[in-house]
């Protein structure tokens, strides 16, 4: 019987099958690199969707050949462009906002990409589905090396320099207000040395604290400037330095 309907000229034939088989191998590999990121969405919903997009593809393409006639005519993209609305929802799904902080973003658009490569297959399009999953690697990869030296980008990291009493826990509080402000220490390098102010060596003659330097590179859409501030604000903190702008709490 399934010989039988694989034989048929009604969309169930190899090349069909072909289109399906496309579909799924290069979702699949959209879904491993989204994986090896350890993203939301992996390799088994990537897979879904690009198998799914490339099965309704068919269906609108085949699916009702057989209710035509002389009074009866079918658009075959009718089926095929509810894909577009209905992957929203997943998209969706997989966007957060946290305070002006937004994650998901492009793990949603690669859903939305994966159901557009589905639907090249399916339309018998290998070349445009083969070039699109091309394409994603090329941004994925390249772009997120290039990014950082973009002027302005919130992939640039910014350097950010702050001197703070010692033994009193200020910098793991810093770590912390950085990390709920939605900026990323990418770099952390201490200076306990022997650069210290006179007044740092008085306090250490005294046994008063001892004043220690720390060098941050952070990344965030939010203002550096505006964080440096706020870091100043802490107790504990004696100056904090962002690019241009000094500010001292003494």
């Amino acid at each position: 019987m399934l010989l039988a309907a694989i034989g048929e000229p009604f969309g169930q034939g190899w090349e069909q099958l072909g289109d399906l088989a496309l579909a799924m191998v290069l979702c699949s590999l959209i879904g491993l690199e989204r994986e090896f990121r350890q993203k939301s969405a992996g390799v088994r919903t990537h897979t879904i969707v690009g198998l799914g997009a490339a099965l309704i593809v068919l269906v609108s393409k085949y699916g009702f050949t057989d209710v035509l006639g002389l009074h009866v005519d079918v658009d075959p993209s009718r089926v095929a462009a509810q894909i577009v609305t209905g992957i929203g929802f997943i998209g969706g799904g997989l966007i957060f906002v946290r305070r002006d902080s937004v994650r998901g973003l492009t793990t949603a658009s690669v859903v939305w990409l994966t159901a557009a490569v589905g639907m090249a297959a399916g339309a018998s399009l290998p070349v445009l589905a083969v070039a699109a999953t091309v394409g994603h690697f090329l941004v994925v990869s390249g772009y997120t090396a290039i990014a950082p030296r973009l002027p302005n980008s919130r992939y640039s990291p910014s350097p950010l320099s702050m001197t703070y009493h010692d033994g009193e826990g200020v910098l793991r509080r810093v770590l912390a207000y950085c990390t709920e402000q939605g900026f990323t220490v990418s770099q952390v390098s201490t200076d306990r040395g022997e650069h210290e102010t006179g007044k740092a060596k008085d306090n250490d003659t005294r046994g008063g604290p001892r004043d220690v330097t720390v060098q941050l590179h952070v990344q965030g859409r939010g203002s550096v400037t505006d964080l440096a501030v706020a870091l100043s604000e802490m107790n504990g903190v004696v100056t904090v330095t962002a690019s241009s702008v000094d500010i001292s709490t003494e």
